[in-house]
């Protein structure tokens, strides 16, 4: 994010300070010179006060080769000093370090009451993650009524996310799939034993939490159904984190923006049957990160 300010408003227009903050890293122009400071983001690594400031002379040195912070104290003081004058104006502070898993975990305020049924319908527009089940830290169950009329019949019943995180429930070479795709490191799949024909059926697939993870995850058993017949099994870990910050809602036939998985490609519109509807039941709490949220109540102090 940048930001520029005109330090002679009575006078022709020029700007005399630009200044920016991106994720932690900052930076600030002035007069010709520029001081930034490196941040390693949303990872709980970084730390404000020690962030290393550099100083260049851009006016002279515009490739900003020669970094004269150690040789120059004074002006990177001065440009330091400017930095955080203009992010007090601009109500830049007190500046947030919070990891991504953290910012992720916290739940928005939403009109919408929390349940443990929620049932969506094919034709629909993607439902925004704010107010789709949370199915994070919980045993979950998806449940699609589905018609099958062509023996080829293939595409997207059911998926939340993207391929930075997400889940989907699928048919592909007549065979039914889920996919958990664990913060876009590793597509965790289950596939059918049997083969899907025309018919009627319950295809679907429960999750069951047995411990947490050192980072939060959740480590369980993933059982894949095809009517009352379990036809996979296997170990899956959940993740902490919302799915996406923004976009690739909850889908049912289709999957919007980018695919959960790497074994379709989006929208993977849902061909040759019919869903009537998809079921996804919770149980326990959501995942919740009791430290970090007492930490983003204390920096709003």
């Amino acid at each position: 994010m940048k930001y520029s300010f005109d330090a002679a408003p009575d006078g022709p227009t020029q700007k005399k300070v630009q200044y920016y903050a991106m994720l932690g890293t900052r930076g600030i122009w002035k007069d010709g010179w520029k001081a930034a400071a490196i941040h390693a983001p949303l990872t709980n690594k970084g730390n404000f006060d020690k962030d290393e400031w550099e100083l260049y002379n851009v006016a002279e040195d515009r490739s900003e080769s020669k970094n004269l912070a150690k040789e120059n104290p004074a002006k990177l003081k001065e440009l330091i000093d400017a930095w955080f004058e203009e992010a007090e104006k601009n109500k830049v502070l007190p500046l947030d370090d919070r990891g991504a898993a953290q910012i992720l975990t916290i739940e928005r305020p939403a009109d919408e009451p929390a349940r443990d049924r929620y049932l969506y319908y094919p034709n629909t527009s993607p439902v925004p993650e704010g107010v789709a089940v949370n199915v994070r830290g919980r045993n979950y169950k998806i449940l699609a009524n589905v018609e099958i009329t062509s023996p080829d019949a293939s595409g997207v019943i059911f998926a939340h996310g993207s391929r930075f995180g997400g889940h989907a429930l699928f048919i592909k070479d007549r065979k039914l799939y889920y996919v958990y795709n664990f913060l876009g490191i590793t597509e965790q799949q289950l596939v059918s034993n049997t083969t899907l024909s025309p018919g009627k059926y319950t295809l679907g697939m429960e999750f069951i939490k047995e411990s947490a993870g050192q980072y939060g995850e959740t480590n369980g058993k993933a059982k894949l159904y095809i009517d009352d017949k379990v036809v996979a099994e296997g170990p899956m870990k959940t993740q902490p984190a919302k799915f996406t910050l923004s976009g690739d809602g909850l889908c049912v036939g289709f999957d919007s923006g980018d695919a959960v998985s790497g074994l379709y490609k989006t929208p993977g519109t849902f061909k040759g049957g019919t869903i009537q509807l998809v079921g996804v039941t919770v149980e326990g709490k959501p995942y919740e990160n009791l430290e970090a949220e007492a930490r983003r109540a204390l920096m709003g102090q």
